[in-house]
């Protein structure tokens, strides 16, 4: 589970989030190579505009260096709130 400081971070720049309590579970081979992932998911709501996106991709390569990772997936989707 992503550490309360971690997931504080995003809580206090955006104002809410979400962790997954449930374990999820990941296998994918790259180049030949075959890797088990114990994974995390984050739900982040925010307004689609550029100062986010801009945000979640240099959050990203940021993830990426400190979990010394090949790739990190963060997806997007649009939503309507009624």
């Amino acid at each position: 589970m992503q550490s309360p400081t971690r997931c504080s971070k995003l809580e206090q720049r955006f104002g809410a989030l979400s962790c997954d309590t449930q374990g999820i579970h990941g296998q994918w081979r790259y180049e030949g190579q075959s890797y088990r992932d114990d994974l995390i998911r984050v739900s982040v709501d925010v307004a689609d505009e550029p100062k986010h996106r801009h945000y979640f991709v240099e959050y990203k390569e940021r993830l990426k260096a400190r979990f010394k990772q090949i790739d990190i997936w963060i997806t997007t989707y649009l939503i309507e709130v009624i």
